[in-house]
C-alpha cells in the first residue's frame, strides 16, 4: 500500500490485532459516452477524448502493479458519439464495439447511466445480454419484461500480504439519477426510477445479510451535498454516509474527483478523495481519467474484513498513451461504417457555422436547427385548428465549452454540409415536439434561460458573465421573436428551476414581428422531447402548456431533411436578442480560442466592443465585453 493512505476510524479495535492484511485495487471508468476510439467524428480526424482504446492500456499497467484488482464502469456508455447513433439504427445482432471492448478488458460489473436508455429499453436489454458481466440498476424498476440486477456479490479469491489466498465477497450496487425516466419521455409507463438514498437503505442490509465483506456503490450521480434530500440527482456524498457502504464510484457530472473540480466542504475532501471519510472517485468523461482506489483491508480475530486505509487517485490518461489493438480491431467495422455514413453530403452553407458565441446569442447553427424545427412543425399542424397561430422555435447549444473543454465547440467552415456537420450541430437523439404557449409563458421561458448570466451592476468592470453551474443545454435561443436582457437585475430562477427572486424580471422589450407581445397572445413553440421531462428548468411551464404534437422523428433526421430540401443555406447574422446597454460596464466571457477567426462576426452581433485578453491556464480564451 502506497504511503499517504487515508485512515478510516470505524471505532474498531487496534489494527495491530489484525490476523491478515490484504491489498485490493479498484479501477473505475465512467461516462465513456461511446468514445471507444480516440477519434473526432465531427472533424473526421483523430482526436477527442482518449476513449476506451487508450484507457485500456493504462488499465493494463495499473492491473499489473496490483496483486488483487477489480474493474468497474459507472454508466453512460452507449450514447455520445455518432458511432453510438449509427449502431442504434443498425440491424439487430450487429456487434457492438463498446460491449466487445468491455468484455476484452474483463470488467467485473457496470452500473447503468441515464443516457444508456436513450435508444430505448429493448435495445439496452439486447446490448446488456452480450456482456460477460452484470449491468446494475438498483433504483430502476422495469414494469414489464426483464429488468436489470440491483446488485451483485463477487466471490473472488484474493491473496494477502503473506501469500495466503482468501475468498472475499464483494457487494456491488448500481444506482442512477431518479430523474432518468422523466428525462426520456419514451420510457413513460415502462420504468419507474426511485430515490437513490431510499433504495440504498432498503437494499444494503440485504447485501450484508448475503455475506458481503465490503460494499462498493457504483453511483451514476454527481457529488452533491452530504445533506442531499429525497429525489436528489447528485447524491454521491450523501450516499457515502450510509453505514454499510465502504467505497463510492461517482459519475454523471463529468467532473474529476479527487481534484480541483470539487470544492472542499462538509463531508467532502477533494485532496484525500473521500466522502464522509470513505474512499471515492469520479473519473471525468470519455476516458479522460482512470479512477483508482487502493484499499488496505484487515481481518481481526472474530471479525470480518474491514477497510483500514486507502489511497485515491483520478489519473489523467496521457494523450500519447498507446492504443489497445484489440479494441481497435473490435471497433474497426463500426468505425469505418460510421465515417462512410457521416461523409454523405446533404447541402451547402454560404457562411461558417460556429458555436463559440452561442451563450451570447450568436450561433448560426442554432438558427439552422430552429428553421428546420419550424418547417417541420408547420407541416404537421398546417391543417388543424391551430394552423394560423405563429410558430416559434427553441434550441439550445450542446457543444459550448464548459466541462467539455476549450475545444468543445462546433466550427464548420463555409462550403459543403455533410452528415457529420449536422451530427455536430445536434448530438442527442431527441424528438421534435410542439407546445401551445402564451406570451406570458414565453416571457417566463426566456427568464429561465436568462438566469444563465450573473448580475452586473452599472459601472462594474470585468465581472464574470456566466454562472458555471448553469448548463448550456438549458440556454434556449428562440427564433421568431426579439428581446433584451437587463443584467443589472437579479436572476429570476436558479439553474434547477426553483424561483430565486419573484420580483426579478430581466427580459424586456419582448416583440413578435416588431409588435409588443401580449401576455395572452398564443404561439406554437417547436422544441424537443427533453423539454417535456417532468423535472428540470422548464417543468413548471411545459406541464401548463397544451401539447400539440409529439412525434417519433429525431431532430437530427428532420434537420437533415430540411437541409437536403433547401440544398443551400445562408445563415445571415440575425441576432434576435441583446443585452440592455450599460455604458462604462464590462464583463468577462470565456470561450474557445477558435473564436478568434469569428471575432468580427461576434462583434457585429454584440453591437459593442469586444477585446481578446488571451488564454487562461485551462486553455479557454477570455473576452472582455463592453456592455
Amino acid at each position: 500500500m502506497p504511503d499517504g493512505c487515508g485512515d478510516i476510524d470505524r471505532g474498531k479495535s487496534d489494527s495491530a490485532l489484525a490476523t491478515s492484511w490484504l491489498d485490493l485495487r479498484i479501477l473505475a471508468t465512467s461516462d465513456l459516452h461511446m468514445q471507444v476510439l480516440p477519434y473526432d467524428y465531427y472533424a473526421d480526424k483523430p482526436g477527442g477524448q482518449p476513449g476506451m482504446a487508450r484507457i485500456s492500456s493504462l488499465i493494463d499497467i495499473r492491473r499489473k502493479e496490483a496483486r488483487n484488482c477489480l474493474l468497474f464502469d459507472n454508466g453512460d456508455i452507449f450514447q455520445g458519439t455518432p458511432m453510438g447513433d449509427f449502431l442504434a439504427r443498425s440491424p439487430a445482432g450487429t456487434s457492438h464495439p463498446a460491449i466487445e471492448a468491455m468484455n476484452i478488458l474483463g470488467y467485473d460489473a457496470a452500473a447503468l447511466g441515464n443516457h444508456d436508455f436513450n435508444y430505448g429499453l429493448r435495445y439496452l436489454r439486447a446490448l446488456s445480454s452480450k456482456a460477460r458481466f452484470p449491468f446494475l440498476a438498483a433504483n430502476l424498476h422495469v414494469r414489464n419484461g426483464p429488468g436489470f440486477k440491483p446488485y451483485t456479490i463477487l466471490r473472488r479469491n484474493l491473496i494477502d500480504r503473506s501469500g495466503i489466498e482468501h475468498q472475499l465477497s464483494i457487494g456491488v450496487i448500481g444506482l442512477l439519477p431518479p430523474q432518468t425516466a422523466a428525462w426520456d419521455t419514451q420510457l413513460a409507463g415502462q420504468v419507474e426510477c426511485l430515490d437513490i438514498l431510499e433504495t440504498a437503505h432498503r437494499i444494503l442490509p440485504r447485501i450484508k445479510a448475503e455475506g458481503a465483506d465490503i460494499i462498493i456503490a457504483l453511483a451514476h450521480s454527481g457529488i452533491g451535498s452530504i445533506t442531499s434530500g429525497p429525489g436528489s440527482e447528485n447524491a454521491a456524498a450523501a450516499l457515502a454516509a450510509v453505514p454499510q457502504i465502504d467505497v463510492v464510484i461517482a459519475g454523471h457530472a463529468h467532473q474529476v474527483f479527487p481534484g480541483p473540480d470539487i470544492a472542499a466542504r462538509l463531508g467532502i475532501d477533494p485532496v484525500l478523495g473521500a466522502l464522509s471519510g470513505k474512499p471515492a472517485v469520479m473519473p471525468g468523461v470519455g476516458g479522460s481519467h482512470l479512477g483508482r482506489i487502493d484499499l488496505r483491508l484487515c481481518r481481526k480475530e472474530g471479525q470480518g474484513w474491514q477497510v483500514s486505509g486507502f489511497l485515491t487517485r483520478a489519473e489523467a490518461v496521457p494523450q500519447d498513451m498507446p492504443v489497445d489493438r484489440r479494441i481497435m480491431a473490435a471497433a474497426s467495422a463500426a468505425h469505418h461504417a460510421t465515417r462512410r455514413r457521416l461523409g454523405g453530403r446533404v447541402g451547402h452553407s454560404s457562411s461558417a457555422i460556429f458555436s463559440h458565441g452561442a451563450l451570447l446569442g450568436a450561433d448560426p447553427g442554432l438558427r439552422l436547427i430552429n428553421m428546420a424545427q419550424m418547417w417541420y412543425v408547420r407541416q404537421r399542424l398546417s391543417r388543424g385548428r391551430n394552423r394560423d397561430i405563429p410558430v416559434l422555435s427553441a434550441a439550445a447549444p450542446y457543444r459550448a465549452g464548459g466541462r467539455g473543454g476549450p475545444n468543445f465547440y462546433t466550427d464548420i467552415p463555409a462550403g459543403p454540409l455533410r452528415l457529420r456537420n449536422l451530427s455536430d450541430l445536434y448530438c442527442f437523439p431527441n424528438r421534435i415536439c410542439a407546445l401551445k404557449i402564451t406570451g406570458a409563458q414565453l416571457a417566463d421561458w426566456l427568464e429561465r434561460t436568462a438566469s444563465l448570466f450573473r448580475r452586473v451592476n452599472p459601472g462594474q468592470k470585468d465581472v464574470p458573465l456566466v454562472d458555471p453551474d448553469f448548463p448550456a443545454y438549458n440556454f434556449d435561443l428562440i427564433s421568431g421573436i426579439s428581446w433584451q436582457v437587463d443584467l443589472s437585475r437579479p436572476a429570476r430562477f436558479h439553474a434547477d428551476g426553483r424561483l430565486a427572486d419573484p420580483a426579478a424580471f430581466r427580459v424586456t422589450g419582448l416583440r413578435h414581428r416588431g409588435r409588443a407581445v401580449d401576455p395572452d397572445e398564443a404561439f406554437i413553440l417547436a422544441t424537443n422531447s427533453f423539454r417535456l421531462s417532468a423535472c428540470g428548468l422548464f417543468e413548471d411551464i411545459t406541464r401548463q402548456c397544451e401539447l400539440l404534437y409529439e412525434g417519433q422523428a429525431h431532430t437530427t433526421d428532420i434537420l437533415r431533411n430540411y437541409v437536403r430540401q433547401r440544398r443551400h443555406v445562408a445563415m445571415q447574422d440575425r441576432g434576435n436578442w441583446q443585452f440592455v446597454r450599460m455604458p462604462g460596464t464590462t464583463a468577462l466571457f470565456r470561450t474557445g480560442p477558435g473564436v478568434l477567426k469569428h471575432l468580427h462576426a461576434l462583434i457585429r452581433h454584440h453591437g459593442r466592443a469586444i477585446e481578446a485578453l488571451g488564454r487562461a491556464e485551462d486553455g479557454f480564451l477570455r473576452l472582455r465585453l463592453h456592455l
